[in-house]
């Protein structure tokens, strides 16, 4: 890579004038792409330039030697710098005009930073969708093809694998939040928004790779064994790639056996990717009902504990081992070791043989009355765990007639209500529910407030 890229080309987003060059950068690519090529009158770039650094809200230049420059002055500093640390090259033509053009590896990495900066999510109906068309396709360029099918299945594994990524670092920041409003804030309007609706959402419906799969695998290995087919790839292959036809259909056969390979073992990936969905949203709403109780038992108080240890480590930028260094913990909890005098403490001294007389065992009965007591317990805690088919009776029984209400509207009185309304949300998602969910503006009801949603009948 280093011998394509200059070794300064980075110089310009890691300089204190890292704004400065991304801004005018930005500008300049959006003047060029809507040009036949990436070349523009430097004239007409230093115009541009110089309007932004004439605008209020434009950034300042610091240890430039341009910095004092006036706004003409600083627009063609930029394009000087640019052109030093590799983005641009300027050219004259016959007509002794000169015109900036970018590198091509330039205008790639900006297309991928621009991607990155927006938030582009991967379409992977997209990659699925020119897998299957072009394995049912018939083509006078089937190497051609084949590449393309390999290309779109390398985006598309490489595409879940990001997503994969993307929940643990979901998962991982979830303990940054302090808050039942932060972590509620991060839960529905930044994962289920940016993860679910997005991406997790559609792999399960629309872009589910079970509906294309058994097709394209069973065309694949069809191909395989089609010896028309494989001569025509291994030639077109060998001319593409200059090699032998020998080396060429070796060639073949690795890009479709990795190809099928991909498809059969991309169950592994999504897998995973339903468990780390599971286990975020699981994490989430139990951390909030951690920070949501407030009892005075034991539960509670350890809660307490933790609460003003973390808040006390947060404010001194300690890690883990420095919670130890903390005053309060010293009258909190005491620690002491117990030791033996020496090794004979453990000796347990050898007992004759006696012998053994059994006795009667008497039976006891249980005690009605405390039995009942307990299974009347264990019944109630078992009413109080809420799962999907409860949410479901729940969210009809409250809906009755109606087609559509709004979250807003349910019982909202204590904290097991707003925490039956959690529950509604994130199983609003799931398929086999008995309704669908709609997020709308955010409201305050009862003393709580989150975005509320449109609950409608399926």
């Amino acid at each position: 890579m280093f011998h394509i890229l200059p070794g300064n080309f980075f110089v310009p987003l890691s300089s204190p004038n890292k704004i400065v060059y991304w801004d005018c950068i930005c500008k300049l690519f959006s003047v060029m792409e809507h040009q036949l090529s990436f070349g523009v009158e430097r004239d007409v770039l230093v115009d541009e330039l110089q309007y932004y650094f004439e605008q209020t809200v434009s950034a300042e230049v610091v240890d430039e030697e341009f910095s004092g420059a006036d706004s003409r002055g600083k627009a063609n500093g930029i394009l000087r710098r640019l052109e030093n640390y590799g983005w641009i090259e300027i050219e004259t033509d016959k007509s002794y005009v000169q015109r900036v053009n970018f590198k091509d590896y330039s205008v790639r990495l900006i297309k991928t930073l621009l991607e990155i900066g927006e938030g582009k999510t991967i379409e992977y109906q997209g990659y699925i969708y020119t897998i299957y068309s072009l394995v049912r396709g018939n083509t006078d360029h089937p190497g051609i093809v084949l590449q393309q099918i390999l290309e779109n299945t390398d985006l598309l594994i490489t595409g879940l694998k990001n997503l994969n990524s993307n929940i643990k670092n979901y998962i991982d920041n979830l303990t940054k939040h302090r808050t039942v409003s932060e972590i509620m804030d991060a839960l529905f309007n930044d994962y289920i928004t940016n993860v679910v609706d997005k991406a997790y959402h559609r792999l399960l419906t629309s872009d589910n790779v079970s509906k294309f799969r058994p097709e394209i695998i069973a065309r694949l290995e069809s191909r395989s064994k089609n010896r028309t087919y494989m001569e025509q790839v291994s030639k077109e292959l060998a001319e593409l790639k200059e090699i032998s036809a020998e080396d060429a259909k070796e060639l073949a056969y690795r890009y479709l056996h990795e190809i099928i390979e991909a498809f059969r073992n991309m169950d592994d990936i999504l897998n995973e990717i339903n468990q780390k969905n599971t286990q975020y949203q699981r994490a989430a709403v139990n951390r909030a009902r951690f920070l949501l109780s407030g009892n005075e038992d034991v539960r509670g108080q350890l809660k307490e504990i933790l609460l003003g240890i973390g808040e006390v480590m947060q404010e001194e930028h300690m890690d883990l081992g420095g919670m130890y260094e903390i005053g309060f913990l010293e009258e909190l909890v005491r620690l002491y070791t117990c030791s033996f005098l020496d090794e004979n403490s453990f000796y347990s001294p050898i007992e004759g043989k006696k012998e053994f007389i059994p006795q009667k065992v008497a039976a006891r009965e249980p005690d009605p009355r405390l039995r009942q007591e307990k299974l009347q317990k264990m019944m109630q805690k078992m009413q109080r765990i809420l799962s999907p088919e409860k949410i479901d009776r729940y969210i009809k029984a409250q809906m009755g007639e109606r087609t559509e209400m709004e979250a807003s509207a349910l019982p909202l009185a204590e904290v097991e209500d707003f925490i039956k309304i959690i529950y509604v949300r994130l199983y609003g998602q799931r398929k086999n529910m008995g309704y669908t969910v709609e997020p709308t503006v955010e409201k305050e009801v009862g003393g709580f407030r989150f975005k509320d949603f449109k609950i409608r009948r399926k």
